[in-house]
């Protein structure tokens, strides 16, 4: 059982690490980035779903990346955790509006807050996954983090679902809609590069 303890408490260090070391990467000036690394960032972003998206959100961290192709889809992966906290914390802002809503729009948007709290961990899921390939399992790894990451886009989707085809304010419905889209974007893109990355 102490085994068991240990062993699980070695992976959630490892595994917050490795977050925090990705989210700790900071954007550098174009000036300063060898053109080689923010070519290689426009080449693989340019045949994503969402290139200019791609490009305006991983360009920044060129220098970073370098040419890693797995830096990369990590670098993508910790930019979409980023993109949908953001959403949680304005459909939270929206949500703690007591009295302006309905029944019906009070719960979306309860249910569209669970949406985007699990989009978050399972992107975290598929970083995680992303850090462990490399070893014997890596197939298997790599599945993972796809299956991940497909997951996230569909909770994403659940939440928009959720102000559709309801008695749901237009204002409303429009501010969800301008929440989730983006992190959605860099979800799609994330899990491009990880599609295409052997």
């Amino acid at each position: 059982m102490e085994k068991n303890y240990n062993l699980t408490k070695k992976f959630l260090c490892t595994f917050l690490a490795l977050v925090s070391s990705i989210s700790l990467v900071q954007p550098t000036s174009a000036a300063t980035t060898p053109s080689a690394y923010t070519n290689f960032v426009k080449t693989r972003c340019s045949t994503t779903t969402y290139p200019t998206v791609c490009i305006r959100t991983l360009y920044p961290y060129a220098s970073y990346v370098q040419t890693n192709p797995l830096k990369l889809c990590k670098t993508a992966l910790s930019v979409a955790i980023q993109g949908a906290s953001n959403t949680t914390a304005k459909v939270s802002k929206l949500a703690s509006r007591k009295g302006s809503y309905s029944r019906m729009e009070a719960a979306a948007l309860k249910d569209c807050m669970y949406d985007v709290k699990d989009a978050i961990s399972e992107l975290k899921q598929a970083l995680s996954a992303m850090t462990r390939l490399g070893g014997a399992d890596q197939q298997f790894q790599w599945a993972n983090a796809k299956t991940w990451g497909s997951a996230a886009i569909t909770d994403l989707e659940s939440c928009l679902d959720g102000f559709t085809g309801r008695k749901i304010s237009p204002s409303l419905r429009a501010n969800i809609k301008s929440f989730v889209l983006p992190p959605q974007r860099l979800i799609s893109n994330a899990l491009y590069l990880i599609n295409h990355l052997y």
